[in-house]
């Protein structure tokens, strides 16, 4: 395991337990007590986490971790929901993309898809993002056309936020925006964890024809800071099979077509 896996998994963690010990933790990545107290030495350099004697503890920015330390948790089931994503977009479309892991491997899957990159007249796909890896997935893989919102990058997740963003967005129409989100809800709706991004995500909802929701299960039933819309403008949600049936039930019921890849 290199060192950045071992940053993804102590950070992990931490997140699930909010403090570990030096020994818990070199024997749940089976390495050296040495080389973990290194990795959290230099994880509390970074702020990522709180050194502890003999051990480490969550910093309070632990819910809302970069997405270059996020490590690949639920990777099989966020695959299949971007490939079940990318199905919903035909050619010649405008499409919204925030950021995330999840939607991140929705632009995987759009861009190896060859009816979307084609450079005809009518049929190219346009991508409209505020995250910078997204578009940089889209840009290294295939011929669609990149629009990027402007504005203050989140080292986070590597999406743009402010009013420089907004002022573009409000400027567009797309004819569907593909969501990543921290929590949704039948009651509370879909929200995210950092108000600057849920304010640029109601802005590709209210610039949208029609609005899908990528999660996968564990968002589903939960909460977040900010709102990004009510349950209301969200006609399709993408999640896995691992989601309880009540919750899918619930979704179907306040109205939402529920796609389990």
């Amino acid at each position: 395991m290199d060192r950045y896996a071992r940053w993804n998994a102590l950070l992990e963690l931490l997140t699930d337990s909010g403090r570990v010990t030096v020994e818990e933790a070199a024997e749940r990545l089976d390495v050296s007590q040495a080389t973990i107290r290194r990795d959290f030495d230099q994880l509390a350099q970074q702020q990522m986490i709180t050194r502890t004697r003999g051990g480490a503890v969550a910093n309070g920015v632990s819910y809302d971790l970069p997405l270059r330390y996020k490590s690949a948790k639920h990777s099989a089931e966020k695959q299949r929901i971007g490939e079940a994503a990318a199905r919903l977009v035909t050619p010649g479309t405008v499409v919204g993309l925030n950021g995330g892991t999840t939607i991140t491997e929705v632009a995987r899957a759009l861009a190896v898809r060859p009816d979307l990159n084609v450079g005809g007249e009518g049929s190219q796909l346009t991508v409209v993002t505020n995250a910078l890896n997204i578009a940089n997935e889209l840009l290294v893989r295939s011929r669609m056309k990149i629009v990027v919102a402007g504005g203050v990058v989140r080292p986070q997740s590597f999406e743009v936020v402010g009013p420089l963003g907004g002022a573009l967005l409000k400027e567009v129409t797309l004819d569907i925006a593909l969501l990543g989100v921290d929590a949704l809800d039948v009651e509370l709706g879909a929200a995210s964890h950092h108000e600057g991004e849920a304010a640029m995500n109601s802005l590709m909802v209210a610039r949208a024809k029609r609005v899908v929701v990528i999660a996968d299960s564990s968002k589903l039933g939960s909460h977040a800071f900010a709102r990004i819309c009510p349950i209301t403008q969200i006609e399709t949600l993408v999640t896995d099979s691992g989601a309880p049936a009540s919750t899918i039930a619930a979704f179907r019921e306040a109205g939402v077509d529920v796609i389990c890849a």
